[in-house]
């Protein structure tokens, strides 16, 4: 069995840049069993897999180590490999996921991705995440997925050097730390819990966290957001209400073939 893969950096102006994530069209599921084994090839933070179903598209996606229910950046490289390889000519992609129905639309030289905003809530500043970041946060929060800790400054935020051990012993999946931004409305470093990848260097879904903290904090509904990761990224997004949206440009890397 031959496959199609594509090697997108998401996120990003140019190659190098941003969050890269593989994308393996598909005409029928596999088994479980095997899109683990080609994550865990691959590497990289998310392989995305996806079959056509009618009019939309079921969507899914692996770290080397495990399906997760949701990713902003290769939901953004599935929908550039959709509309810039694959001649998808419709204005929006619809992918059927485990969080539901999500939709890309194409804006330019941006991809628009409409995701679920997630609420958090207050909890107290714990020794645990303090020694786990090696700083203090000012606040933190936590909401179904993630945890998010907010700090004064971007550059205590660019400083970071967290225990990784440590990190992975906290709840949530994602340890997400935020600061406003100098040149953007905010910035941000992902801190995952897991071995594989420790940062995440551009983190879509960890925006439906943010996107609603800053909405309420700064009083607006528009942001120009940067993860200021060793790659970095540029977000663009907008608060709606129960949903936000991301927006961003994406680059192919690398196109090739797995042989099974």
């Amino acid at each position: 069995m031959e496959l199609d893969l594509y090697q997108v950096d998401a996120f990003a102006d140019e190659v190098f840049g941003g969050n890269p994530a593989a994308v393996v069209p598909l005409y029928e599921w596999p088994s479980d069993e095997l899109m683990m084994g080609i994550a865990q090839e691959n590497n990289l933070p998310e392989t995305a897999f996806f079959v056509r179903n009618g009019e939309y598209f079921e969507l899914r996606w692996f770290t080397p180590e495990a399906e997760i229910d949701l990713c902003g950046h290769a939901t953004l490289a599935s929908a550039h490999v959709l509309f810039h390889h694959l001649n998808y000519i419709d204005p929006v992609v619809v992918f059927q996921t485990k969080s539901g129905r999500l939709f890309v639309d194409r804006e330019g030289n941006f991809y628009s991705m409409d995701f679920p905003a997630w609420s958090c809530s207050g909890i107290q500043v714990t020794e645990r995440v303090a020694s786990a970041l090696g700083a203090r946060p000012a606040e933190l929060y936590m909401g179904s997925r993630d945890m998010l800790a907010v700090f004064e400054t971007e550059d205590e935020i660019r400083a970071l050097d967290p225990d990784f051990r440590q990190v992975s012993a906290l709840d949530g999946l994602c340890l997400i730390c935020t600061a406003p931004g100098l040149d953007y409305d905010f910035v941000s470093r992902v801190f995952v819990s897991g071995d594989s990848i420790p940062e995440d260097p551009v983190t879509g879904s960890a925006h439906c966290t943010l996107v609603p903290y800053w909405a309420d904090r700064l009083g607006k509904s528009r942001f120009l957001a940067y993860q200021a990761s060793r790659r970095g990224g540029t977000l663009h997004c907008e608060y709606l209400g129960d949903r936000v949206k991301i927006a961003g440009r994406a680059v192919t890397y690398m196109t090739g073939t797995i042989h099974l």
